[in-house]
């Protein structure tokens, strides 16, 4: 049996970054179909999870200390090379809408791996359309098509959709992945969990 597995993300968070790439290197001998769904993490903290802002605004110093050690740690592990934008959070309306556009194209991992490293490892603002038409010309996509399909409203619609049904779901960030139904995971650190159950693992 083939198993699905459902991708929540937003490319604006850097765990979800790590989880995008390792979730491809580490399942890519598995039986399962990964389903991309990008969302608009910023719809999500608005309508469930506000406290995300209250802890940006008022940092617990040890843990933001912590958190970046740890990001780095992830970044090696992974093979990645990740800094922090000076732009953070960042509007990453214009790109989630194009993930759309990439998909459609049969180009979602590209596309999604170029903004990715525009905004986490080249530091650049991809709320900006020279930035995000960087990312377009690195996943073979055509810039005119690309900015009229984000524009309209049938990528504004699928991204709310998309959004909704995370938080239908009980997803209150990104990345969260759903393995063959309802089976939860939040976090970029889930992965392996993920091939454990893959490969036959059962919680008690």
């Amino acid at each position: 049996m083939t198993h699905h597995l459902d991708f929540y993300f937003d490319c604006s968070s850097p765990w979800t970054y790590l989880a995008f790439e390792y979730a491809q290197q580490r399942l890519a001998k598995a039986d399962v179909e990964i389903c991309w769904k990008p969302i608009l993490v910023g719809g999500v903290f608005n309508t469930i999870n506000p406290s995300v802002y209250a802890s940006r605004e008022k940092p617990v110093v040890p843990k933001a200390r912590y958190m970046r050690k740890d990001l780095q740690d992830w970044a090696a592990f992974v093979g990645l090379e990740i800094g922090w934008p000076e732009v953070f959070p960042v509007n990453s309306v214009k790109a989630m809408r194009g993930a759309f556009f990439a998909l459609d194209q049969g180009c979602l991992v590209p596309y999604a791996r170029a903004v990715f490293a525009r905004y986490w490892t080249a530091l650049e603002d991809i709320s900006q359309d020279e930035v995000l038409a960087l990312a377009v010309d690195a996943a073979g996509l055509e810039r005119d098509a690309f900015f009229t399909a984000i524009a309209s409203q049938p990528c504004k619609d699928r991204l709310r959709a998309n959004t909704d049904e995370l938080i239908a779901r009980g997803g209150f960030g990104s990345p969260t992945l759903f393995l063959d139904g309802d089976d939860m995971y939040f976090g970029n650190d889930r992965i392996d969990l993920i091939a454990w159950r893959l490969e036959g693992g059962q919680a008690t």
